[in-house]
């Protein structure tokens, strides 16, 4: 099995491809490396990679068409994991051609390469960001979620839409999941566990929106690994079951499926400060603010299709999740 990391430079593309090298696969990673963050962490994160004999690395960008065509010509993939996006809620308020580029076209293009090079499973990121004004709780798969509130949701959303067209026109087995708030060490700076870590030990204050009434269904890392690991090989198949009169959103007559993978416990962010101050020793000095466009007020994740499916079941505390995240970033910022 050969298998390609979309983003493998990325948060949960590192995490996941060292998972599969571990286990043997040979992974071969794709990343622009763009400066959304800083690359020096991207480039990090490649170092830990490179000490695989089965890992590949090819910089590219997803809206290189040509490209993309030509790394699957070079490669036989079997398998297809595509992570790489522009990520970011607040970002796409400012930036919203970055998301057509790479969450649109780039997803095309991407599709477009498993079609004229077939692959047994094609796995690849949506996000809990999709439920947007949906306030029943928690989050079901076989809801509909129509109303984004943000650029990087409806891009998401349109994501899933594609995959199924893809699996109906072409018979490309479709996976999407639906993260959950990920977390963990080798995170993103743009996460607020991340800012909120690093302005408490260097004093300063810590952004708290909607006035603290927020919760996340936070989800460790390792966790997440473990249930794309166990869906790796279980492509989606034809729903017997499937009504066009009562539509499911989450399967299909074609070989579609749509997974929420999050923690299914919700945690208030102040709650979530809290722990976080215990772990640094440190008191954070909050400033409150209100309710950030695109935001959402809580975020929890109904994940029975992926127990029942695979026997999800994330195991971290937050405590855990968080000292294991501490612990690295004090080891890898000194």
């Amino acid at each position: 099995m050969t298998i390609l990391v979309t983003g493998a430079a990325g948060f949960i593309g590192m995490h996941l491809s060292q998972r599969l090298l571990e286990q043997g696969y040979e992974v071969v990673g794709i990343d622009n490396l763009n400066d959304y963050y800083d690359p020096k962490l991207k480039e990090d994160r490649l170092a830990e990679l490179r000490k695989y004999d089965r890992f590949t690395f090819e910089k590219l960008d997803l809206v290189d068409r040509e490209g993309i065509l030509k790394l699957f010509e070079k490669f036989s993939f079997t398998h297809v994991i595509h992570l790489a996006a522009q990520a970011g809620v607040r970002y796409s308020l400012q930036n919203p051609h970055a998301y057509v580029d790479s969450n649109l076209v780039g997803f095309v293009n991407i599709l477009e390469a498993c079609r004229h090079y077939p692959v047994k499973h094609f796995i690849y990121a949506s996000s809990s960001s999709v439920y947007g004004a949906n306030a029943k709780m928690p989050f079901s798969t076989n809801d509909n979620v129509d109303h984004p509130v943000s650029l990087y949701a409806a891009t998401k959303k349109a994501n899933e839409l594609i995959a199924h067209t893809y699996s109906h026109l072409y018979g490309i087995p479709t996976t999407g999941l639906r993260f959950f708030t990920v977390y963990g060490p080798w995170g993103r700076p743009d996460m607020a566990y991340f800012s909120f870590t690093k302005h408490i030990l260097e004093g300063k204050p810590i952004k708290v929106f909607n006035h603290g009434n927020m919760k996340r269904d936070f989800t460790y890392i390792d966790d997440i690994i473990e249930g794309m690991i166990c869906l790796l090989d279980k492509p989606p198949i034809a729903n017997p079951n499937w009504d066009r009169m009562s539509p499911d959103p989450s399967s299909s007559y074609a070989p579609y499926k749509i997974y929420n993978i999050g923690n299914n416990q919700p945690v208030k962010l102040l709650d979530f400060i809290e722990t976080l101050e215990s772990l640094l020793g440190i008191k954070a000095k909050m400033e409150f603010l209100p309710m950030q466009p695109g935001d959402v007020e809580a975020t929890y994740a109904d994940i029975d299709d992926l127990q029942k499916a695979v026997g999800f079941h994330p195991s971290t505390s937050i405590e855990d999740g968080l000292k294991k995240f501490v612990d690295w970033y004090r080891g890898y910022y000194g």
